[in-house]
């Protein structure tokens, strides 16, 4: 079966793997960059997949002082390394993006499986286009965006979409949504019960599973959303978070991936069953007016 193509996702495996070498080599990012080309920072986020490594030399040279010297591994390495060098699709539409969605895009793209969940919102990999164009056509006066803004925004969250939808390949998705999210009414009605039948629709394929939480559920209640992003093989399962100002927060510390994982669970334990999900979107389709 043919792979998308996912350069973050090979610069994610690249820095995951020297981060694993040098810790096996027990240098600091100090040690490991002393007398090299580039800089412990530059190391740091080549580590944490924010950048690639363009130089196949100063991979080699990394390598060469981590102890590593089977040919073969190396040029496994060094073919991730320029695979990892190619431009992801959404760059073009990067100067109109919230800090670090450049980045999440970019982990979202290498996930295998996503855990989310979001108290106010649809599921951004659930919505419809109608959906997402009148969520930032209400916000427009106060964030003070642009029509560009708006147009980037939407293609690439419609763009985004498909990793759900794409016959192969696709994206695992399991998602918990709050009652009061699907009860704001974006847009006006038509629009809204045009996004529960889109739920319900995706909520169809094999590999998505919707989940309402009732707003009269007892027990633990998250505040914010988030997403936990399981990337498979030996990357790191990361988590992101819905922070002020539209920005976002990642992390793939262990802790914090413990935390949020434990929260979803909970989470999903007081949310209805995924077989009452389309009952429940159709009464709700009759219940608002506008």
């Amino acid at each position: 079966m043919a792979q998308p193509h996912r350069p973050t996702a090979r610069r994610i495996a690249l820095g995951h793997a020297l981060r694993e070498r040098r810790k096996k080599a027990r240098l600091s990012l100090a040690d490991a960059t002393k007398g090299l080309p580039f800089s412990d920072t530059k190391l740091q986020r080549v580590e944490t997949g924010l950048q690639d490594l363009r130089s196949a030399g100063d991979l080699r040279k990394l390598l060469a002082r981590y102890g590593i010297t089977d040919e073969d591994e190396i040029e496994q390495l060094v073919a991730t390394q320029r695979d990892a060098s190619s431009q992801e699709w959404w760059l073009d539409g990067a100067a109109n993006m919230h800090a670090g969605m450049s980045r999440l895009i970019g982990i979202e793209s290498a996930a295998q499986e996503m855990r989310a969940y979001h108290p106010s919102l649809v599921l951004g990999l659930l919505q419809t286009e109608a959906y997402a164009r009148a969520r930032h056509e209400t916000g427009k006066p106060i964030e003070e965006t642009t029509t560009e803004f708006i147009a980037d925004s939407v293609r690439i969250r419609m763009k985004r979409k498909e990793a759900v939808t794409r016959e192969e390949d696709p994206l695992r998705l399991w998602a918990v949504l709050y009652e009061p999210a699907l009860r704001h009414v974006v847009g006006d009605t038509d629009l809204m019960r045009e996004q529960y039948d889109e739920i319900v629709k995706l909520a169809a394929l094999d590999h998505v599973t919707v989940q309402i939480l009732p707003q009269n559920m007892r027990g633990h209640l998250c505040v914010h959303g988030f997403q936990i992003l399981l990337l498979g093989g030996n990357m790191p399962t990361t988590v992101q978070m819905d922070a002020a100002f539209g920005a976002t927060s990642i992390t793939d510390k262990p802790r914090e991936v413990g935390r949020f994982s434990r929260q979803f669970d909970a989470l999903s334990r007081s949310a209805l069953p995924p077989e009452d999900t389309p009952k429940f979107l159709h009464r709700l389709a009759r219940e608002i007016t506008e």
